[in-house]
């Protein structure tokens, strides 16, 4: 009998370097702790907040204008939004994804991202900047779990398309791309050295 896969969850992963000249890391990671060791609005929010490590979410919006090197990573993240729209069969009505938030992302020894979402946005993601032995992967949530409420849980050798939970361990310049409707988390960091990444939401219309 054929079994057929329905809505299927897409997950878009990929180097820098395949949609444009690439990036150094070293300088990117440079530029991001200059402007975590900057930003006392940052570090004064992460601190209110219980926030572990550093992020400029709520306190940058204007990373493109402050390093030059954060304008060429928006273009090239563009080209990469843009194939992932393509593969997801968008029709965008003749307008663009455009680029809603961009934030760096320093995550310490012990430090976790809780299980979140990004609502209002259509597709989110994360390029990697540093990622020493030992640091954590980014784990993916079944969207259907919420509903799965007799279901019996998944056997330890189910396939990925089959697990309730799928990690991904992404390298230094990878770019991952998802429907910001994906909850995803990043769990502790194991490792002594701080995880690095830039994070980033796009709209549409």
């Amino acid at each position: 009998m054929p079994i057929r896969s329905l809505f299927v969850t897409r997950l878009y992963r990929a180097a820098l370097s395949e949609q444009g000249d690439p990036i150094d890391p070293a300088e990117l990671e440079t530029s991001c702790l200059t402007i975590a060791e900057d930003d006392e609005a940052g570090q004064a929010w992460c601190e209110e907040n219980d926030f572990p490590g550093y992020t400029s979410y709520a306190s940058l919006t204007d990373l493109g204008w402050r390093f030059p090197i954060f304008a060429d990573l928006i273009e090239v993240l563009d080209r990469h939004v843009a194939a992932f729209a393509e593969e997801l069969q968008f029709d965008l009505g003749g307008k663009a994804l455009e680029l809603e938030d961009i934030w760096i992302n320093i995550l310490p020894e012990g430090g976790i991202h809780t299980s979140h979402l990004h609502p209002h946005s259509v597709i989110s993601g994360t390029t990697y900047v540093a990622m020493p032995k030992g640091t954590s992967a980014i784990r993916f949530e079944d969207p259907r779990h919420p509903m799965m409420m007799a279901a019996p849980p998944r056997r330890s050798d189910a396939s990925e398309d089959q697990r309730t939970f799928v990690y991904v361990k992404p390298q230094v310049g990878d770019v991952l791309l998802w429907e910001s409707w994906l909850r995803h988390e990043v769990p502790m960091n194991m490792s002594e050295e701080d995880r690095v990444s830039v994070s980033f939401n796009y709209r549409w219309g």
